[in-house]
């Protein structure tokens, strides 16, 4: 084989560095479809979706009891044993009178027999105990998909933390960027003045030492940006390596107004780990019951039809047996005492934590109210303070440039403008997040919900 030009390698090479560029470019994302991937992609969700399947199944097992239960067995029985021999000729009717003989009773003819068999049983009445554990399965059941819609509001307000921190994380380089430029433009002035002699050397190592913090400070914000994006992936049930680029900007929103009295009797209607708690407290109640009912008599019906034949198929003779069957327990030990006892006290610990539970749960909302109320506050204030630092540093620049201030005074004001714009953001992030807590914390956190949308 002929080998190529070098120019057709170099436009191959540039071609492969295209394609890799942008494969490594962000993706574009806005928060409903991030939130909409985490639904889809997130362990924890198909970990929780997986319990409900299990729960479910768990609801037709409780139901298989009520049925009835037939069961087919086919097997092989060979052997001498008198009494063996003289049933299984009966079973086979096969039975003659020469097998009345002393000798042939005594001493018979080993024989085989192949039987195929049929055999039925059904619980009819066992003091409603099977209904009660089919009503415990069922509420259950209801807890586990409480349980389902819990996880996947926790990893939607996982998802909405981490879409504002990767926005948050843009704007934190952004501002350390600026500040790289205003220490930059300040070195620069005072390493002018000191060579014009109207400064002296320790202005410009001041200066020095600002812009290196600076530096520094710029390089930990963009890891810090990138820690931020895999979160997000992670969050996303995505890979590491894959990075997303926020559609939306981080700003200051609008959310509807609330109450703590409102938020409140939200929460205790649809919170879902409340809920879950509420069914997890029923099914107690029937495993109570359950308990009860285990006092009680059970009612049993059995059959079987069975083919008996001294060869492989069905060739022989055949028969049927039916039958019902009352129990009653007349002793048992104590130990049904023991596990009802045992029921009554899981029963009140239920009921406890239940109670339990609900001031938790006010507490949780009045947390998230009290976080997103000193948000909205910290956003006014932090938006002031970026005006009057801003102003600030435009006036020690002019009387630095004046010999009327030392560089430490335009170097404080510099730091106060800066944290100023850091304080900003880390404020506006909060105002976004913090909604989302409060929906969180009052069980109305999906896809659609205005920490999502709005």
């Amino acid at each position: 084989m002929r080998a190529l030009p070098a120019k057709h390698w170099l436009a191959a090479l540039i071609a492969l560095a295209a394609v890799s560029t942008m494969a490594q470019e962000p993706q574009p994302l806005s928060l409903s479809d991030a939130v909409r991937m985490t639904l889809a992609n997130n362990p924890m969700h198909k970990a929780a979706m997986a319990d409900t399947q299990a729960s479910s199944a768990s609801v037709r097992e409780a139901r298989a009891p009520m049925l009835p239960k037939i069961t087919f067995a086919e097997n092989f029985t060979g052997g001498n044993d008198p009494v063996f021999v003289f049933g299984t000729r009966l079973r086979q009717q096969i039975f003659t009178a020469q097998d009345f003989a002393l000798n042939r009773l005594n001493r018979p003819t080993p024989i085989g027999n192949y039987a195929s068999r049929f055999f039925g049983q059904w619980n009819l009445f066992d003091s409603t105990q099977s209904w009660k554990a089919l009503d415990r399965a069922k509420y259950l059941n209801f807890a586990s998909q409480e349980q389902l819609n819990c996880t996947d509001q926790e990893l939607v307000y996982q998802t909405v933390q981490a879409y504002y921190a990767v926005l948050l994380a843009q704007k934190q380089v952004q501002v350390a960027e600026d500040a790289v430029k205003t220490v930059e433009a300040i070195e620069q002035q005072s390493k002018a003045r000191v060579e014009s002699g109207l400064a002296v050397d320790s202005d410009m190592l001041s200066a020095e030492v600002q812009a290196s913090a600076r530096q520094q400070e710029l390089i930990e914000r963009r890891n810090q940006l990138s820690l931020a994006q895999t979160r997000l992936a992670l969050a996303m049930g995505g890979t590491a390596q894959a990075t997303y680029q926020p559609k939306e900007a981080l700003e200051e929103r609008t959310f509807p107004p609330t109450s703590v009295s409102d938020l409140e009797k939200v929460a205790l209607e649809k919170r879902p780990d409340l809920k879950r708690s509420e069914w997890e407290r029923k099914a107690q109640e029937k495993s109570v019951a359950m308990a009860k009912a285990a006092f009680g008599p059970r009612l049993n019906a059995f059959g079987s039809w069975e083919e008996d034949s001294h060869s492989v198929g069905w060739t022989g003779a055949n028969n049927w047996v039916a039958g019902a069957e009352l129990q009653i327990d007349l002793f048992a030990g104590g130990g049904k005492r023991a596990a009802l006892a045992r029921e009554k006290a899981m029963q009140e610990k239920a009921v406890a934590g239940y109670a339990g539970f609900q001031d938790a749960v006010r507490l949780d909302v009045r947390s998230a109210y009290y976080q997103f109320d000193a948000a909205q506050q910290q956003v006014k204030v932090a938006r002031s303070a970026i005006a009057q630092a801003e102003e600030s540093l435009r006036i020690n620049q002019n009387r630095y440039e004046g010999g009327l201030s030392t560089v430490t005074d335009i170097l404080r004001v510099e730091e106060a403008a800066h944290r100023a714009k850091a304080d900003y953001w880390q404020a506006v992030y909060r105002l976004n997040a913090s909604y989302a807590g409060i929906e969180l914390a009052t069980g109305t956190l999906t896809l659609d919900s205005p920490a999502v949308t709005q």
